[in-house]
């Protein structure tokens, strides 16, 4: 592409002297000859001038005195802006005086926008986002607009609130249909060209995600040393909501970064974390998936994690006593430690993550457990 000079003389206003063509938009890669007109009355001859490329003095070799006021240069491959902005180009007299400028705009028309997706918070709203597509650098300033429509019988509309703290992402929040399938696009333009995303389609109950389980609490079981106790409750919009929810549960060590994640805790709103590290101090989240919403057959969308809740397992009570007495309780305490890391090794095999079955079964295999080992307590005391 390039852009040649309009040989008729401006026409004056109060300008010392004008800069042709001006603020003009270029493909990268394009040449470009501008040039400077400098007011007759100025004086000033144009093999006196110079010309700057953001603050940078372009070689004497890129201009050409077209005429005692007209100064042309010419700039070849010119390369992307630096800035939506737009790059400067000058015009300076003699002494370096600025005469007059242009602002240079150098990009590429936007390419198709991609990973168009959507989601709604308890059914409130309608959020998209994008990805603008290969780098998504246009160098120029690029519009986007989020446009969606009823499929069957709906007009086309634009999304409005692009306030979303997500870049490339807008919000509909107003006049939502349920029951309905939305066909929705993005729509890419600049000054060189523009682009169009696919057309996804999907019904809003498809896409519901919902606020992360509120009253998370995390506490002891007992004095068992290797065990926490998690509850928490439904997210609080969808309570009236006919969904049936799943929940995921996350901890870690106090001092590590690595989040264990507990996959199939079902339904239910507690649960029970085993084989854990004695007198440690953990961080636990949970979050909530609303499976079949209204009916709806699709798998939901994961909320985000609640905020972390931090409890901390008993100390051992071997570590505790101190006692060196390897026929003393100690012994028998570890040797319930074994039995309970026994039971949970067989329940993880033969049950799924925190079910109440699993439980139960635990706590009248520990009631037992302790039962069997009162018994032999009795049977090897010395009689009187």
């Amino acid at each position: 592409m390039r852009f040649h000079m309009d040989l008729c003389v401006p026409q004056w206003s109060h300008y010392v002297a004008i800069i042709y063509p001006q603020d003009p938009v270029l493909r990268i890669g394009s040449n470009l000859t501008a040039s400077c007109w400098v007011h007759p009355e100025l004086g000033v001859h144009a093999s006196s001038l110079f010309w700057t490329l953001n603050g940078q003095q372009l070689p004497s070799s890129f201009y050409r005195v077209l005429s005692p006021t007209n100064l042309s240069v010419t700039l070849a491959g010119l390369n992307a802006s630096k800035q939506t902005s737009g790059d400067n180009l000058v015009c300076h007299n003699h002494k370096g005086h600025i005469l007059a400028g242009s602002c240079l705009y150098v990009g590429m028309p936007p390419v198709k926008p991609v990973n168009l997706t959507c989601w709604s918070r308890n059914t409130k709203d309608l959020t998209c986002s994008w990805a603008p597509g290969e780098k998504g650098e246009t160098n120029i300033s690029t519009q986007y607009k989020l446009k969606y429509k009823l499929r069957w019988y709906g007009t086309e509309k634009e999304c409005a609130d692009y306030t979303h703290t997500q870049l490339y992402s807008c919000s509909i929040t107003q006049d939502l249909h349920l029951f309905t399938p939305y066909e929705i696009w993005v729509e890419a333009s600049n000054q060189l060209g523009w682009a169009t995303s696919d057309v996804i389609t999907l019904d809003i109950l498809d896409v519901v995600t919902t606020d992360p389980p509120s009253g998370v609490t995390v506490s002891r079981v007992g004095q068992l040393e290797d065990q926490l106790s998690v509850r928490w409750e439904a997210p609080p919009a969808l309570k009236d909501f006919l969904f049936q929810a799943k929940y995921q549960i996350r901890y870690r060590l106090e001092d590590s970064q690595d989040w264990k994640v507990m996959e199939d805790v079902g339904n239910q709103t507690s649960c029970r974390l085993a084989g854990l590290r004695p007198g440690t101090v953990y961080f636990v989240q949970v979050r909530c998936n609303p499976v079949g919403i209204y009916g709806s057959r699709k798998a939901g969308i994961w909320s985000e994690w609640s905020h972390p809740t931090a409890a901390s397992t008993p100390h051992s009570e071997r570590m505790m006593s101190g006692s060196c007495d390897s026929k003393s309780s100690g012994d028998s305490n570890s040797t319930l430690r074994r039995e309970l890391k026994q039971f949970f090794g067989w329940a993880r095999k033969h049950a799924y993550g925190c079910s109440s079955m699993s439980m139960k079964l635990y706590d009248q295999w520990r009631v037992l457990m302790q039962k069997s080992h009162k018994v032999r307590n009795q049977v090897g005391s010395p009689r009187g």
